[in-house]
């Protein structure tokens, strides 16, 4: 009778303590949409135009700003990502691929601080010396965030291409075919909706981050869509963080900013919703 009562209560208590990241979710949202959902309308999200002084809340050019600087991260993690990924899964042998796999991996512990900071201390004088501009940029955005990204491209791609079956391998290369044309015929089309996977997530990753996009970048005071690759922009998450500070609790300011952490929301989690749906449908297809 004891340890039923006991269960019971350990059952409870695991229940409440899983619940509790539910409920904590749900009241930030709720608190998010209550405090913007009033500053959305059609200047705010058609506008061209984010000036607090002036009462224009307009966040079409911080948007594709924000897209622009996640694209072209994700491009260059994805070019240097899945080579690493099919080197690791097909190429690589067991010690090499441990060293490689966990120096990969520990990119995800270094606290995005610290690499925003590399990225204005070095990368920043480096574009400004050698490419021209005033350094913080789109490039530096660029390269900062693709370092971030890189760890869940290569490992949830390296992952997917080693769950295609052995079987598949021996085979291919038992009628004579190369390694590289195993790979490219038979692992990387059966491993597909992993890697896309990989790189919706990575997506998600590089819109969502913070604090290193905000030290590289320039955040300039009037957010504009860029011309070059070397211009400065503003994004969503650095313009939350740089205006919060000053903006008049209850005005349309606070409410817009708000309002931009909404639009943020929902950028993320349609994206984290793909990914979602892409690795279900491929366990699907697998059973």
């Amino acid at each position: 009778m004891k340890r039923q009562i006991r269960e019971a209560i350990i059952e409870k208590g695991l229940f409440l303590a899983a619940s509790a990241s539910i409920i904590i979710v749900m009241l930030i949202i709720i608190f998010m949409f209550a405090e913007g959902i009033r500053a959305l309308n059609f200047d705010f999200l058609f506008g061209m135009e984010w000036w607090p002084s002036g009462e224009k809340f307009g966040i079409i050019p911080t948007v594709v700003s924000t897209f622009i600087i996640g694209l072209g991260a994700l491009g260059i993690a994805i070019i240097i990502g899945i080579p690493c990924a099919i080197f690791l899964s097909e190429y690589s042998r067991d010690p090499i691929r441990s060293i490689i796999k966990s120096s990969v991996e520990m990119l995800v512990g270094i606290p995005s601080i610290v690499l925003g900071f590399f990225g204005l201390v070095v990368l920043v004088p480096l574009i400004r010396y050698n490419i021209g501009g005033l350094g913080e940029s789109i490039l530096a955005g660029w390269i900062i965030l693709s370092i971030m990204t890189l760890p869940h491209i290569i490992s949830i791609s390296e992952d997917a291409m080693r769950a295609v079956p052995n079987s598949f391998r021996e085979g291919s290369i038992a009628l004579g075919s190369t390694t590289w044309q195993t790979t490219k015929a038979l692992i990387i089309p059966n491993a597909k909706s992993g890697i896309f996977a990989s790189i919706v997530l990575g997506m998600g990753n590089a819109i969502g981050e913070t604090m290193a996009v905000l030290m590289v970048i320039g955040n300039p005071n009037i957010p504009w869509i860029p011309q070059s690759i070397l211009d400065q922009v503003r994004v969503l998450t650095s313009t939350i963080v740089i205006e919060i500070s000053y903006a008049i609790w209850g005005s349309m300011h606070q409410y817009s900013l708000f309002a931009l952490g909404i639009v943020l929301f929902a950028v993320v989690s349609v994206l984290n919703l793909i990914s979602r749906l892409i690795i279900k449908e491929e366990i699907r297809k697998r059973w």
